[in-house]
């Protein structure tokens, strides 16, 4: 699936996201600045959470409730490798069944083992976001 959209589309884009994807672990590619954060604090609110999103940059998780479950969001940038990762518990939150959505998951490409849906996200020459969401299966 591929979308051009423009900042002021994201509620869309985020009920199409959340429509189409065929997990609960959404990866978030894209370079600085192209609207991860914001269209995954669309994705938050649209799920049900009335908590207050905010980028997890420093914090590098955030976990947001719902009526029933949780819904953990990694911002992976300021890790430096794999230690990083597995010294805040990274195993233990991809092994959940909760909803995942990680930024810079290339940070942790070698250790995601489970199906996810991929969403990439670039902007064109007039600010427009492109975003295209894939269904990743992966085997162990």
């Amino acid at each position: 699936m591929e979308i051009c959209y423009g900042i002021n589309e994201v509620e869309q884009v985020a009920k199409q996201l959340i429509e189409h994807a065929k997990t609960k672990t959404l990866l978030f590619y894209g370079g600085m600045g192209v609207g991860k954060t914001t269209l995954i604090k669309t994705i938050v609110r649209i799920l049900g959470s009335d908590d207050d999103v905010n980028s997890p940059t420093f914090s590098i998780i955030n976990e947001y409730k719902l009526k029933d479950e949780k819904i953990y969001h990694f911002d992976l940038y300021r890790i430096n490798n794999l230690e990083d990762a597995y010294n805040f518990g990274i195993d233990d939150y991809l092994d959940s069944e909760y909803w995942k959505l990680i930024e810079w998951p290339e940070k942790i490409d070698s250790i995601l083992y489970d199906d996810f849906d991929r969403i990439e996200i670039k902007l064109d020459t007039v600010n427009n976001r492109i975003l295209s969401l894939n269904k990743i299966e992966t085997t162990q």
